[in-house]
């Protein structure tokens, strides 16, 4: 505060001083405005994000109805993280530009694949003559990689052959042949037909969906023509599918799950329910040669005459969930080669696991506990060959298994039978020989779970398209998606497998050499390969 004695004596003067004053006095106020708005965002903000960590932690570790699709849980916490990074957003963009501190982000360089093309831009200085009037030389260099896209575009191929005929005689006209095409006459190459399975059967978009994109880009084709394309190709690839279906039953372990697959019942205008098969490979665990894989079949049922069929020719190991219909296979008065049963240990524990999030459930908690420690050693036995796997099973595991077989008999006989926790137990019970069986052989795993992951993307087709139309439309469905699903397994783009087989199809391949075709026999990706013969 001035002093009296301190103001000057001209009037201009002192109101420019009090003018000062007042523009200080208002800054102020707009300061502690703005702090206290500025607060209050950030308060609010605050508690957006704390009501979306809750709803995060109701996802994860909500009750089982509420997140047994995965794929819903997926979209879920898509959601979410697409709220927060909204929140943060609005957070950086508070903060004035000549305030925000840098803050290390976590980046993807160096991670691109190498075969993406590269379109170099170079941003050279406004001004390359220094305040000296010296010339600027470059002395290094910052280079960053973004990811870029070009939206998928539609082109023609124009194919001409021309005709040649002699001007000293009437011998003809000589004309190369028409190339081999998968739909004769038809618009599609090969490449386009491929896009079109994979968009279905591996991107779960509906053939009409597919329509209306393609009508953005000016390309009218109806759904029913691009029906004819689907159904072309997957009476091409048929042998393919069979060659697969073949080679997975010379395997001495494999996989059965199933899984529902509504069909529409001509004449009815309801659904009837099929069942989708999946016989699946997956050697990997425990260093086995053979490459995974995944067949699916279509059945109108469920019962065991299904699996008996389908399964006609193998002999091993078959670990499955322990559905009752898995037992003809296993029955005494079955004709055919010998096939084990191994049992899910997955099943057995979830069982429990329901008991607990109904309450204090001591007896069932600890049943999960002591599945939970075999499962500890098979996370570290995981990878190792067979025989490691073995040794270290019966060294570890099946002292733990044996105790559980004490415990599971002690509270059998104090557990009402009818209860959830006597039904569980019973479950156990039933399946134990073939619970136990992992300790027996190295090559078995303790759940039914690879089979079970090949299943999802059926499921998700599922309610893309909400049904099959027919029983054949099922099983073509079932074949292509064998085919993609086995391609994700081995690493190989399904797009260029299916482009490159149908190809090879339609330009004679022969069929002694089938199994050329295979998903796990096309090369890593390359342009310029193509399957092994």
């Amino acid at each position: 505060m001035l002093d009296a004695a301190d103001l000057p004596d001209d009037v201009a003067t002192l109101k420019a001083i009090l003018i000062a004053a007042q523009a200080r006095e208002a800054a102020k106020d707009v300061a502690i405005a703005s702090k206290d708005e500025h607060i209050a965002r950030k308060d609010e903000r605050i508690e957006r994000l704390e009501k979306l960590v809750a709803a995060f932690k109701q996802a994860a570790f909500g009750r089982k109805s509420e997140k047994t699709d995965p794929d819903q849980f997926d979209l879920a916490l898509e959601d979410l993280e697409t709220a927060m990074a909204v929140i943060h957003a609005e957070d950086e963009a508070d903060v004035p530009a000549a305030n925000r501190i840098a803050k290390p982000r976590a980046i993807n360089r160096g991670s691109f694949p190498k075969h993406l093309p590269r379109i170099e831009e170079v941003i050279e200085p406004e001004r390359l003559i220094c305040g000296c009037g010296g010339c600027l030389h470059c002395i290094g260099e910052d280079v960053s990689e973004r990811l870029d896209v070009i939206p998928a575009q539609f082109r023609v191929i124009v194919t001409r052959r021309p005709k040649y005929a002699c001007r000293a005689c009437t011998d003809g006209v000589v004309q190369a042949s028409a190339p081999a095409r998968l739909i004769q006459a038809g618009l599609p190459t090969e490449a386009t037909v491929a896009y079109v399975l994979v968009s279905k059967y591996a991107d779960h978009l509906p053939l009409y969906r597919q329509a209306q994109i393609m009508s953005r880009q000016g390309i009218d084709l109806d759904r029913s023509t691009l029906a004819d394309w689907v159904g072309r190709a997957a009476y091409e690839l048929r042998p393919v599918f069979d060659a697969l279906i073949a080679d997975l039953k010379r395997s001495t372990k494999l996989f059965m799950d199933e899984t529902c697959a509504p069909v529409l019942d001509p004449g009815s205008r309801k659904t009837k329910t099929g069942y989708f098969w999946a016989l699946a490979r997956d050697d990997r665990p425990w260093g086995g040669g053979a490459p995974p894989s995944v067949a699916f079949t279509y059945a109108p049922g469920r019962g065991g005459i299904h699996a008996e069929q389908i399964l006609q020719g193998f002999s091993g190991i078959l670990q499955v969930d322990g559905y009752a219909g898995d037992n003809r296979l296993i029955a005494p008065e079955r004709i055919g080669p010998d096939i084990q049963l191994a049992y899910c240990w997955a099943h057995a524990r979830r069982k429990l696991v329901e008991i607990t999030r109904n309450g204090s459930a001591p007896i069932a908690e600890d049943g999960v506990k002591r599945i939970g420690e075999l499962y500890r050693i098979e996370a570290e036995l995981r990878g190792l060959d067979p025989e490691a796997r073995l040794a270290g099973r019966q060294e570890r595991s099946a002292p733990l298994v044996a105790n559980l077989h004490s415990w599971l008999v002690h509270h059998r006989a104090r557990v009402a039978t009818k209860s959830p926790l006597g039904e569980a137990l019973a479950y156990i019970a039933k399946y134990w020989d073939g619970l136990k069986l992992f300790l027996t052989d190295g090559r078995i795993e303790i759940d039914n779970n690879s089979v079970e992951r090949t299943i999802r993307p059926i499921a998700l087709n599922r309610k893309n398209a909400l049904f099959a139309g027919h029983d054949a439309g099922a099983e073509n469905w079932a074949m292509i998606a064998s085919l993609i699903e086995t391609c994700k397994l081995n690493a190989v783009d399904p797009q260029a497998y299916l482009t490159t087989t149908l190809t090879a199809i339609v330009n004679g391949h022969k069929q002694s050499q089938i199994e050329g075709l295979l998903p796990w026999n096309y090369n890593v990706y390359d342009p310029g390969r193509k399957p092994k013969a």
